[in-house]
C-alpha cells in the first residue's frame, strides 16, 4: 500500500471531483492520504473529508504563507488535535520566499505550533522555503525533536536534511523528485536513510512527470515512488514497503484509523 503523506484534498480542484480522486487512489494502490490544513477557517472542510472517507486523515494548523487569517493559540491547536481523524500539527514552518521581510509573526506562529505539538503528543508537518537556517534554529529552540514529524516537500540541501534528521524528523519527497533539473532533490532522495524517507504529492500542486503542469492528485504518488526507487537503485516494491512502514511508525495511530 502506498501512502500520500501530504495533500490538499479540500482545495476545489480536488474536492469537486473527490470520487474520481479516490477511484484513482484505489487503482494505483494508494491506501491513505493525509489532507493537510492550511488555516482554521477552512478546517471544517478538511475534517469533513476525513470523517467521510476512511482513506483520508487530517492535520490541523495554519500555513506560514497565510495572512489575514485567525492566529491559533497553543490551547486551541491542542484541542483541535483531539479530533479522532487528526494525526499531526501543521502545516507550519517558515516561508521567506513570499515574505522576504523575515517576519517575526511567522516565527511566533511556528513556535506556537511546535509548543502545541509537544503538548498534544502529535508530530509536526513542517514547510520551509528560503528559511532553512531560521527553521532549524526555531525547531531546536522549541524542542521540536520531542514531537518529531515531517520536513515536507523537501527541496533543501543535504546539510539541511542532516540537521533535520538529527532532530528526529523524516524527509518527504514530492513530485519534484521526478523533475530532470532537480539535482539537489535527487541528491537528498538518494542519501536519506531508507527508514526516515516518506513520499507525497502536495497535490493539487507539483504534479510528477508524466503529468507535470497538470493538476496533481494523491494517485500520482505512485510516480514519485517509482522515481525515488530508481534514484536509490531499489525495486519499486521495496521503496513502497519502506515508506509506508515509515509513515505508520511516525503515526502509529494512523494504521487503525485507516482500517476503520
Amino acid at each position: 500500500m502506498l501512502v500520500d503523506s501530504h495533500c490538499h484534498l479540500d482545495f476545489p480542484e480536488l474536492s469537486a471531483r473527490i470520487n474520481q480522486v479516490l477511484d484513482l487512489m484505489h487503482d494505483n494502490g494508494v491506501g491513505c492520504a493525509v489532507c493537510i490544513a492550511v488555516n482554521l477557517e477552512d478546517l471544517p472542510r478538511v475534517l469533513a473529508l476525513a470523517e467521510t472517507w476512511p482513506a483520508i486523515l487530517a492535520t490541523v494548523g495554519v500555513h506560514p504563507e497565510a495572512t489575514h487569517v485567525r492566529e491559533p493559540t497553543v490551547d486551541e491547536l491542542v484541542d483541535l488535535a483531539r479530533h479522532p481523524r487528526v494525526i499531526a500539527i501543521g502545516e507550519t514552518g517558515l516561508d521567506y520566499y513570499w515574505h522576504k521581510d523575515a517576519p517575526e509573526w511567522q516565527r511566533e506562529r511556528f513556535r506556537t505550533h511546535i509548543r502545541a505539538a509537544r503538548v498534544a503528543g502529535k508530530p509536526l508537518v513542517i514547510h520551509t522555503r528560503e528559511a532553512a537556517t531560521d527553521t532549524l534554529r526555531v525547531m531546536q529552540e522549541e524542542g521540536a525533536s520531542d514531537a518529531g514529524g515531517i520536513m515536507h516537500c523537501f527541496t533543501e540541501s543535504w546539510q539541511v536534511a542532516e540537521a533535520a534528521l538529527d532532530q528526529g524528523f523524516y524527509i518527504s519527497m514530492s513530485g519534484i523528485a521526478t523533475f530532470k533539473n532537480a539535482g539537489t532533490v535527487h541528491d537528498v532522495a538518494q542519501r536519506v536513510p531508507l527508514d526516515r524517507l516518506l513520499i507525497e504529492t502536495d497535490s493539487p500542486y507539483l504534479a510528477p512527470v508524466p503529468y507535470r503542469g497538470k493538476t496533481n492528485q494523491p494517485g500520482y504518488v505512485k510516480h514519485v515512488a517509482e522515481e525515488v526507487a530508481r534514484l536509490r537503485g531499489l525495486s519499486y516494491e521495496h521503496l513502497v514497503d519502506a515508506t509506508t512502514a515509515n509513515f505508520f511508525r511516525l503515526f502509529p495511530e494512523a494504521r487503525m484509523k485507516v482500517a476503520q
